[in-house]
């Protein structure tokens, strides 16, 4: 029984971990991802002309929709210089998902009397050592210039622009050694394609579900778009998340088995036992299945009763973790969090439910089929 406690409340803990981290990752992306994020089928652009924009910021789930242009740039500060990827936005971009407030220095501002600023992540600022207060030393955006030959002089090749940095942002370390925001325009005059976006971003407003929203749009754009949720957005790593917890779930679930076995055991050294008994209660004129009923119900307390107190256990224990965070994480300081995420879900105690009584029922079937078929086969208490 306590074995079986055992599994079950590491089953309950382990599961409530992964959907916390999962949670967790979510939440990091909530800021920088959109909750629909509507790219072309073919190609890297498209025109805004094309998109039928009205029609879309018609429905009555949209709250924002923003065009956004992203490409690879080289970035060259004073003697510095780095590929980042360049990505566009109108100047109520962050007003959609608050990115102003992850800004550690300066301001997110893109535009302001007709000049254009940039934001850069912090990764991206330490690596070309820019300074805020350094008017005098602009960033030059270098990009392929696809209007004219190639030639043997490298500059001739580029086309360039220079824009001054107004701030620096930081949400997590892929995004801050990577990204820099700059206003639309900028980035159309740049890439020569002034009414060209490389995909629109939809804020929902409060309470709408993304699937729902995700199959009228497929409905308005037909074939020529994609429309990914957040999640989809992040398909690979959340998979990765959950081959993990699968993987994690198996292997205890093997172990719950094992514990099945110990059960088996304890069932078939207590028919031995009580092989006598048995017999007497046949002669006293109790039937095979009576008998059978009996055991069947002893092996079904043992594997159910440690089930159900391994599912209390765990639960305190994860609600516990969940509400208090006791339990904190290796390398303080180093992480977004301090303790491990916990989030309980009904399914999860349904599913190890299921897996229990089913071990229960695996534990208890060959002990009873073998006092069964002993059964079966002696008409007389064995005289040993």
């Amino acid at each position: 029984m306590i074995g079986v406690m055992i599994s079950t409340a590491a089953l309950i803990i382990i599961l409530s971990v992964y959907n916390g981290f999962e949670d967790l990752v979510l939440s990091l992306f909530n800021r920088f991802n959109p909750e629909i994020l509507i790219e072309p089928t073919k190609g890297k652009t498209f025109l805004i002309q094309d998109f039928p924009f009205e029609k879309i910021q018609a429905q009555q789930f949209v709250q924002y929709l923003e065009p956004v242009l992203e490409e690879n740039v080289l970035v060259r500060y004073q003697e510095k210089q780095s590929i980042v990827r360049m990505k566009a936005v109108e100047s109520d971009y962050f007003l959609m998902n608050r990115l102003d407030t992850a800004v550690v220095q300066g301001n997110f501002i893109l535009e302001e009397a007709r000049l254009n600023f940039a934001v850069l992540g912090y990764g991206v600022a330490y690596r070309l050592q820019v300074q805020l207060s350094d008017f005098q030393n602009p960033l030059y955006f270098y990009l392929p210039d696809k209007t004219k030959k190639l030639s043997s002089g490298l500059q001739n090749n580029f086309k360039s622009a220079r824009i001054s940095p107004s701030g620096f942002f930081s949400l997590r370390q892929d995004y801050d050694d990577k990204y820099i925001f700059v206003p639309l325009r900028f980035a159309q005059e740049l890439t020569d394609s002034p009414k060209a976006a490389s995909s629109f971003e939809i804020g929902l407003k409060s309470g709408q579900n993304q699937e729902i929203a995700k199959q009228e749009l497929e409905k308005m754009l037909g074939d020529q778009f994609l429309v990914k949720t957040r999640k989809e957005q992040q398909a690979f790593l959340l998979k990765m998340m959950r081959s993990e917890r699968l993987a994690i779930f198996l292997i205890l679930g093997f172990i719950l088995l094992i514990a099945a076995f110990n059960v088996i055991g304890s069932l078939s050294m207590l028919i031995i036992d009580k092989t006598k008994a048995i017999y007497t209660l046949h002669a006293l004129g109790a039937s095979r299945g009576f008998i059978l009923g009996i055991f069947a119900w002893e092996g079904f307390f043992i594997s159910l009763a440690g089930g159900f107190v391994g599912l209390l256990i765990g639960g305190i224990i994860s609600l516990i973790q969940q509400t208090y965070g006791l339990i904190h994480l290796g390398g303080a300081g180093s992480f977004v969090i301090d303790t491990y995420p916990v989030h309980l879900k009904a399914t999860d105690f349904l599913l190890v439910l299921a897996i229990v009584f089913s071990t229960s029922l695996f534990s208890v079937i060959y002990p009873l089929f073998q006092l069964n078929r002993k059964m079966k086969t002696s008409k007389t208490p064995s005289r040993n």
